[in-house]
């Protein structure tokens, strides 16, 4: 008769056991899914290199007088932006349309090979994760590093466009979101420039 009382106090008690167990997982669950949304999101800031020099015979030129107007627009814009990493590849026209930045922001560029996509990508996500980044690459280049990054593929950037901005938010989960603008002087048929006014247009 004993063993009979203890019995549906002992299956009580299991079920109680196990229902606190589920409660407290459950709620680390719950805890974990909404603090993810409290994680920084790392913003990263992507343009074609500013207007070259047209030398058909010199593989690295310099930025041309409208590129380097460009590069001065892109520090002004951006001198208060919170940018803390600065990319830019191993030819002069993007370490020099990225210069007038690192100089007002105070941050290095590094530089990087312009082949190197992924590597990138995955230095930015490890090391720059939470960060605001720049990233001055070539035509074909950005939108590499755009869908490296989780953003979605884009054309290749028309020769004679330096014009255009793409903002990447990265989220902790889904994709990333990308917003085109375009900034400083309008570029025109034939690779010059019009009159700088403000510009803006959004892609997603």
């Amino acid at each position: 008769m004993v063993e009979e009382s203890t019995e549906p106090r002992v299956r009580i008690r299991t079920v109680l056991v196990f229902s606190m167990l589920f409660a407290i997982l459950g709620a680390v669950a719950l805890f974990a899914y909404f603090a993810t949304f409290s994680r920084p999101v790392t913003t990263v800031i992507l343009v074609r290199h500013a207007e070259k020099k047209i030398e058909p015979a010199n593989p690295d030129p310099d930025l041309s007088e409208a590129g380097q107007a460009r590069a001065q627009e892109l520090a002004r814009m951006l001198a208060n932006a919170g940018v803390t990493a600065i990319y830019a590849t191993n030819f002069k026209r993007t370490q020099q349309t990225v210069k007038p930045l690192s100089d007002v922001a105070r941050v290095q560029a590094t530089i990087i090979d312009p082949k190197q996509t992924t590597e990138l990508a995955n230095r930015i996500l490890t090391n720059n994760r939470g960060q605001t980044v720049f990233v001055a690459g070539h035509n074909n280049t950005v939108p590499e590093v755009i869908a490296a990054l989780g953003g979605e593929r884009l054309p290749i950037i028309p020769e004679n466009e330096f014009d255009n901005m793409f903002i990447l938010t990265i989220y902790r989960f889904g994709r990333a979101k990308v917003v085109k603008l375009k900034y400083g002087a309008i570029s025109v048929p034939g690779g010059g420039t019009g009159t700088m006014v403000p510009q803006a247009s959004t892609s997603k």
